[in-house]
């Protein structure tokens, strides 16, 4: 595994014995397994949600679960129960595990077993496939202290009316395409632009600069739905910070002092260069400190 990933993290053997939850069962790692015929594997029709345990809470769960069911609803796919229902699941598989801190969750749900591999959603048989997988996991604190190194990829971020990234979909190709193209030009992430070239995303995170005592981030039309992003928005206004949600262009990024990204498993990521280019202000400058402060004020509860 890359130490150099925004989503990298410290490896614990914890997790090659954990319990995984596969439609209702708690069953071994290394026997939870979806259908071939699933939609999920055939199709990457579903969405997901990553989340965060510390210290027994989980951050804005309502806010992941705010976002999984809206995006299930707007593709059509009924997960079969309830939010009550679902935060239940969660938490028996965290006390199977004998989990309380330094947790990543994955929850998965697709709409579950066809009768054979198709786009047609009437070829369903049964109902969704609902996955929970949680694995001891720590933010990597060396890459925090050695900054992201990003690449500008020629793969766009796609319009809402193309694919919306607020639906957080199982299909991923174009960002695994960015990534493969920013590894390949030895940098660590990519970042993304808009179809019009304004800067939108990154490749699994989303992103910032900071220009003087402001933090600029995109409008919002074609990048995640980030929660740690929205959080961290909310906690700069809070402080009486700046903030400027709109476009912005990549000489503009260039000429930025300070940049990171967010994300539910690294928090805060500082950037240490962009398409070659070392962050005017150096990695976790004045800036992103006290972001990554306030944030871990808000984590820490």
């Amino acid at each position: 595994m890359s130490n150099a990933s925004a989503q990298s993290y410290a490896h614990d053997d914890r997790n090659d014995r954990v319990l995984v939850h596969v439609n209702g069962q708690l069953v071994p790692r290394d026997r939870a397994v979806v259908s071939i015929f699933d939609a999920g594997f055939g199709l990457g029709d579903g969405v997901w949600e990553g989340l965060r345990l510390v210290r027994g809470r989980i951050l804005s769960q309502d806010a992941h679960l705010d976002r999984l069911y809206e995006g299930a609803n707007a593709i059509g796919l009924d997960i079969g129960m309830d939010r009550a229902a679902l935060s239940a699941c969660i938490m028996d598989l965290l006390a199977a595990n004998g989990m309380e801190d330094g947790v990543h969750i994955r929850l998965m749900v697709t709409r579950g077993v066809k009768t054979t591999i198709n786009q047609d959603p009437r070829f369903t048989v049964g109902g969704a496939t609902v996955v929970i997988l949680a694995e001891w996991k720590q933010p990597n604190a060396a890459l925090k202290a050695r900054g992201l190194r990003l690449m500008t990829s020629a793969i766009r971020c796609s319009t809402p009316d193309v694919f919306d990234l607020r639906l957080n979909s199982h299909s991923r190709l174009n960002f695994i395409q960015a990534l493969n193209q920013a590894i390949g030009m030895g940098a660590d992430e990519a970042l993304m632009l808009d179809d019009r070239g304004f800067v939108a995303s990154c490749n699994s995170t989303n992103f910032f600069v900071v220009r003087g005592e402001e933090l600029w981030t995109s409008d919002g039309a074609c990048c995640f739905n980030g929660i740690t992003r929205a959080t961290v928005m909310r906690l700069w206004r809070q402080a009486g910070g700046v903030l400027r949600e709109g476009n912005f262009t990549l000489a503009q990024t260039y000429a930025a002092d300070e940049a990171f990204v967010t994300g539910t498993l690294g928090g805060i990521t500082p950037v240490a260069s962009i398409d070659g280019r070392d962050m005017r202000g150096g990695v976790g400058g004045p800036v992103t400190a006290r972001i990554a402060a306030l944030y871990a004020d808000y984590v820490g509860g």
